[in-house]
């Protein structure tokens, strides 16, 4: 940009000077060496107005105010003035740009009143104000654009941040309820399969079967998940409403599955949140009441999908110390909240236990109303 500004500048005015010269009433003389100088003073401004817009504004609109006392042809020479100011005002200088352009206005002013053969007329000087007033308008108005995309970009990054925070607690929550599920199922058969192993040993290796089909589901589902850190990577639909008498089979607990109502596709996230919610109720039937019958309810109604799981208390196996609380119910909590249900769990009346989700649902497509 200096080198072109400076080729415009110098080349133009010649041009300009050439009528300008044929007009004696106008007081132009001709360009000498000190009006080359000064016409490239600006493009070499320019050049440094990244690195001190400031300096560079006041170099440039001095030797333009040098170059009019001297009297030279009018012309390009207020091109430059108009690409510092507007560097001024983009790169922040504003008070600067504003500033030095009132007192440029005013030397103009000043200029055409008592330095020029004829006095100029309040045209002139209106004509001045406007040209000056147009360049920072525009300026500002480009400053301000950029400042828009600057927060749009900034808050397009922010919300990306968030959604990748999200869905990585979504991944650590699916981690956590895969393996506390399968683990705490291969950690009770197992101790199962031992105390079966040499009274029972036919029970046993039913025992051991369900071990070796839990090991390979928590495989499967954690790939599933874990494939999700690479872009375009293919998932299995492992978790979900429609997999719940494959959950119940594989629990090793008499569980009793019970559809109420017409069933229908779900959203992902309600078809997602059931299933770890039965999932994760059944892990604390097998680690806290093993072989406790199981009965499971799911009820379709208009607005909300309602999982009850109920377990009636009378194990037939002796609970596995050392187990732990976990976070099961808080997390099944917070599973029920974050699409705006909720869930309760407690003992029933006469023994056992009992979880209860209620997930909201859209409406079906029959129950919208025609526009």
């Amino acid at each position: 940009m200096p080198v072109i500004i400076g080729i415009v500048q110098v080349f133009l005015t010649i041009g300009a000077q050439y009528w300008q010269l044929r007009n004696p009433d106008l007081g132009r003389v001709p360009l000498n060496w000190w009006g080359y100088a000064l016409l490239l003073v600006g493009p070499l401004a320019i050049a440094l107005r990244r690195r001190a817009p400031v300096a560079a504004l006041a170099v440039t609109l001095v030797s333009t105010s040098v170059y009019m006392l001297l009297g030279y042809a009018y012309g390009p020479v207020f091109l430059s003035p108009i690409i510092v100011i507007c560097t001024a005002v983009l790169s922040g200088h504003r008070r600067a740009a504003w500033l030095s352009s009132g007192a440029f206005f005013l030397f103009v002013v000043a200029y055409a009143t008592w330095f020029i053969p004829h006095r100029a007329s309040l045209f002139h000087h209106t004509a001045v104000a406007a040209y000056l007033l147009l360049t920072l308008t525009v300026a500002e108005f480009y400053r301000m654009r950029r400042e828009r995309l600057a927060e749009r970009e900034r808050v397009e990054r922010e919300e990306a941040r968030r959604q990748a925070s999200e869905e990585r607690l979504t991944m650590a929550q699916e981690l956590h309820d895969v393996l506390a599920h399968n683990i705490s199922l291969i950690h009770v058969q197992a101790s199962t399969a031992l105390h079966l192993l040499d009274d029972r040993p036919e029970q046993a290796r039913t025992a051991l079967t369900t071990i070796k089909q839990a090991s390979k589901d928590v495989l499967t589902e954690m790939r599933g998940v874990l494939s999700l850190l690479r872009d375009g990577a293919p998932r299995s639909p492992t978790t979900g409403m429609a997999h719940l008498a494959d959950l119940a089979e594989r629990s090793g607990l008499p569980v009793t599955l019970k559809m109420i109502g017409r069933e229908r596709p779900l959203p992902a996230g309600v078809d997602r949140a059931g299933y770890r919610i039965v999932q994760e109720a059944l892990t604390n039937v097998a680690r806290h009441a093993p072989g406790s019958r199981v009965t499971v309810r799911v009820a379709y109604a208009p607005e909300e999908l309602t999982v009850t799981i109920e377990d009636d208390g009378s194990g037939t196996a002796r609970a596995e110390a050392g187990l732990g609380g976990g976070n099961g119910i808080p997390g099944m909590r917070e599973r029920a909240a974050a699409l705006g249900g909720s869930l309760s769990a407690g003992p029933r009346p006469g023994g056992g236990f009992r979880v209860e989700a209620r997930l909201p649902l859209p409406p079906s497509e029959d129950q919208k109303e025609p526009m």
